[in-house]
């Protein structure tokens, strides 16, 4: 089973936005004006695509406060335990 993609939502204090960047190339998939509307709905898992990922997110000072894992759309969505 692939890997799922690495993400990390932090603030950028030289711009005043909050930035969601790809881990592995260090590229920047989408920034926004606050962090409620980072987190907010399905907007995360819409940023990071299809492919689904995993999302570190931190707080201002940029330390860690929470992890979501969006899975891929081609998982099955129910399975037998």
């Amino acid at each position: 089973m692939p890997r799922l993609p690495k993400f990390t939502l932090a603030h950028n204090a030289k711009k005043g936005r909050w930035e969601l960047t790809n881990d592995q190339t260090d590229r920047l998939v989408k920034s926004f004006d606050t962090k409620g509307a980072a987190t907010k709905g399905g907007v995360l898992r819409d940023a990071i695509g299809p492919n689904g990922g995993s999302v570190k997110i931190k707080t201002m000072d940029g330390k860690f406060q929470e992890e979501r894992t969006y899975s891929s759309s081609a998982d099955p969505h129910s399975s037998k335990g």
